[in-house]
């Protein structure tokens, strides 16, 4: 009987366990799905690379940026240039706006829906270095 126990409760915590890891990357799967493009930014040395990005209107976008020298941080304007704080944002996020602090060899997700055509400029916002200033890039929404 105990032996009866045992395996039922190893079969059990067996299936369960099996069921959690097939359970993981499924309810991940639809952050990084099909309709998200997802675009890999590495923030070093006053740059971010790539820059500019382009993207399409409409596209859900999600921007993985990862800070590989030392702490970065990334604000992107909601407003294409031009129309700063005029009419409705053309960036909808789904993430927090403002400023995002990334520490050294980490990585931060900004996501958001590019609504209106346009570019949009971002920056780095964490103090790095003597050429902090000069750290922005572009991201192009095409119509």
């Amino acid at each position: 009987m105990k032996h009866l126990f045992s395996s039922t409760l190893l079969a059990l915590a067996t299936v369960f366990l099996a069921g959690s890891t097939i359970a993981g990357p499924q309810n991940e799967a639809p952050a990084a799905g099909g309709n998200v493009q997802v675009i890999e930014v590495t923030a070093k040395k006053y740059e971010f690379n790539p820059s500019p990005i382009r993207v399409k209107q409409g596209a859900k976008v999600q921007l993985k940026i990862t800070a590989s020298d030392h702490a970065h941080g990334f604000r992107i304007s909601p407003y294409p240039e031009g129309t700063e704080g005029a009419g409705k944002a053309g960036l909808v996020f789904s993430s927090p706006e403002g400023c995002v602090k990334i520490e050294k060899g980490q990585t931060a997700t900004v996501e958001f829906v590019a609504q209106t055509p346009g570019t949009y400029r971002f920056k780095c916002c964490v103090h790095c270095g003597w050429r902090h200033r000069s750290m922005i890039g572009e991201l192009i929404v095409e119509p």
